[in-house]
């Protein structure tokens, strides 16, 4: 025979000896100088309160501003990272542009100057793809925030101020100069 287990009372039972008691409010008294004591009590723990909350606040708007600052230095200092590394890049692009210029027009330098254009090019798209840009500068106007002015000539063929030739091209990033271009500017 198995037993089964006793159902509980959902009413809590209560020792009938002791008598059971509501206090409500209007039923409690206290004297007046209590009641004014309570009541400083209470004025300065919502004032405290209160005194914390705000400097939660100001910590949190701290923290936040604080985490953003980060941020932006941290993304400042990546593309920096990334600007002196691809100025050095810059610098095996200008050479292998150069050896381009000179290229053999017969003979097995044919094929040799094939792969080094087929090199330039991967090394531009590579480049493009990292969001360096070239500046633009043939027969534009001077600017001296994207170019720099090795030499200035008379020409009748260009206003004053025009871009004669490019020297060495310039390359942005991310609105940012990388490296100016070189340039003759006509008188």
């Amino acid at each position: 025979m198995s037993k089964q287990p006793e159902e509980k009372d959902p009413k809590p039972q209560t020792d009938s000896k002791l008598p059971v008691e509501e206090v409500q409010a209007e039923d409690v008294l206290i004297s007046a100088k209590d009641y004014q004591k309570l009541q400083e009590e209470l004025k300065k723990a919502q004032q405290q309160a209160a005194e914390n909350f705000d400097g939660w606040q100001r910590e949190r708007a701290d923290f936040s501003n604080y985490k953003k600052r980060i941020d932006r230095e941290q993304q400042n200092r990546r593309q920096t990272i990334a600007a002196e590394l691809i100025k050095k890049y810059l610098e095996v692009l200008d050479d292998i542009q150069r050896a381009l210029k000179n290229r053999p027009t017969e003979g097995d330098g044919t094929k040799w100057s094939a792969g080094i254009e087929l090199v330039e090019r991967k090394l531009t798209n590579i480049l493009e793809s990292e969001g360096v840009t070239r500046i633009p500068a043939e027969k534009e106007m001077f600017d001296p925030t994207r170019h720099e002015a090795i030499s200035s000539e008379d020409s009748s063929d260009h206003e004053s101020g025009e871009i004669i030739e490019v020297l060495q091209q310039g390359y942005i990033l991310d609105n940012r100069v990388l490296r100016p271009a070189l340039v003759r500017v006509a008188r």
